[in-house]
């Protein structure tokens, strides 16, 4: 059985998708770790969780070693907006702490690493619309930068060392249960929250900005089909794109007027628009599809009814 660690799982992701790696391997088999222990407190509650800097080299081999890990998942990073504000941040967790996963599962002999990469991976150079699996990659922020290098990383400790890393690139992910945590893609989560509360909504891009989107649940099924997937059957290995769909501002805004007719949208772009203005409309996810058999399930229309009837049901319990 598999013996996972998941670093950052307290996140917009990493917090759903411990809850589904131990609905499948067992509660004993995943351990959950954050830099916040109030942050791990639901986590800790169903299963094993530690907290852990991953910039922390002690510390995080001492936990793979004390619950004897042969996979990890890496999720800590610092994302764009926030990694703007905080460079040299965004540079120690998003680099020097990959280097310290990629470094202990090499000297362990670990079976699988999977760290995750971005859409801002890309850069206003790339190909806008249906954007390549391999294409020009010159992103414009430091999060974008680290993520490339990430690619180009856990690529080298395939070729070099034969350890199996893994990584998608994902798009804007949206969740109704955790909110984001800085990213450019934010609104696509806050306007829903908004829509419920108050009806309207200030964006802080333009109505015309398109970029790549994905369901949560898409997000986890992606991550979970490329963590199970067979190596041999891989040609790629840190960089795959994943498509779900793309859809501008308004488009959005318009998906949720079908069901909140008074529902209203009013723009004020701040510096978060110079960093979408560099990221693809959309992108070709031919390779996932052909190499691990990746198919999204939620187009936006399903995913806005969804994601009002549980943040309405959360908003009736008080709970938002």
């Amino acid at each position: 059985m598999k013996k996972i660690l998941v670093i950052g799982s307290a996140g917009q992701i990493g917090s759903e998708l411990v809850l589904e790696l131990r609905k499948r391997y067992g509660a004993e088999n995943v351990v959950a770790t954050d830099l916040c222990p109030n942050a791990g407190k639901k986590l800790a509650e169903n299963g094993l969780f530690e907290v852990l800097n991953v910039c922390n080299r002690e510390d995080l081999k001492a936990i793979c070693e004390k619950y004897e890990i042969d996979h990890i998942i890496n999720m800590a990073a610092i994302l764009s907006a926030v990694g703007e504000k905080k460079p040299m941040l965004a540079w120690d967790v998003n680099m020097n702490g990959l280097i310290n996963v990629l470094e202990i599962a090499r000297e362990m002999e670990m079976k699988q690493v999977l760290i995750p990469s971005s859409i801002a991976a890309f850069g206003p150079e790339t190909p806008a619309d249906f954007t390549p699996q391999e294409t020009i990659l010159r992103p414009t922020t430091m999060y974008g930068v680290t993520k490339v290098a990430g690619e180009l990383l856990g690529d080298y400790y395939v070729r070099r060392f034969g350890l199996d890393v893994r990584g998608l690139r994902y798009p804007g992910i949206i969740s109704n249960e955790t909110l984001p945590g800085g990213g450019t893609t934010d609104y696509a989560v806050e306007i829903y929250y908004e829509a419920i509360k108050n009806k309207k909504y200030t964006c802080f891009v333009k109505e015309d900005t398109q970029l790549p989107m994905m369901y949560m649940p898409d997000c986890l099924k992606a991550t979970l089909d490329l963590f199970e997937a067979d190596f041999d059957n891989l040609k790629h290995h840190s960089d795959f794109n994943v498509g779900s769909m793309s859809f501008t501002v308004k488009e959005l805004a318009d998906s949720i007027k079908k069901y909140i007719p008074e529902f209203e949208i009013d723009y004020a772009p701040d510096y978060r628009q110079d960093i979408a203005d560099t990221w693809p409309n959309s992108v070709d996810d031919s390779c996932a599809r052909m190499e691990w058999g990746w198919e999204p399930s939620f187009d936006l229309d399903a995913m806005t009814k969804d994601m009002l009837e549980a943040i309405q049901k959360k908003y009736d319990k008080g709970l938002i």
